[in-house]
């Protein structure tokens, strides 16, 4: 699944998905076309900025919950996460590599666990925010 508003780079993703053999159940540009979803995605590609306003986080923590779906986050603004979904395995950073996004996939699919983690698959980093009193 391609969470993305952008049309050129939702159409480059997909292009990638479909050349390594997989299907894309559906691409969605704002939280109102998540309710068109009719299958359960196993991995879901995350822009955090959307056409309705920054819901990518949103949306991935919806996906994570109702499916499952394993969340790659694909933005350029990494910091905005905040508290990543579950499921979430990671960030691959605009502007991507073909290669980043097909091997992103491919960890994301790896049920034996056996591939090692892509280098342009970068852990998440949490911001921790201190209340001062």
């Amino acid at each position: 699944m391609i969470v993305e508003d952008e049309f050129l780079v939702a159409l480059q993703l997909e292009d990638i998905i479909l050349d390594c053999g997989y299907e894309v159940v559906a691409t969605v540009p704002d939280m109102a076309s998540c309710s068109a979803i009719c299958d359960a995605p196993a991995v879901a590609l995350v822009d955090l900025n959307l056409r309705d306003g920054p819901t990518g986080p949103l949306i991935a923590k919806m996906l994570s919950e109702r499916y499952g779906t394993r969340i790659i986050y694909v933005t350029a603004n990494s910091g905005q996460i905040g508290d990543p979904a579950e499921t979430a395995l990671g960030v691959v950073h605009k502007p991507f590599s073909r290669a980043a996004i097909e091997d992103a996939i491919a960890y994301a699919l790896d049920e034996t666990r056996t591939l090692r983690r892509p280098f342009e698959l970068q852990q998440i980093e949490q911001v921790a925010f201190a209340r001062v009193a």
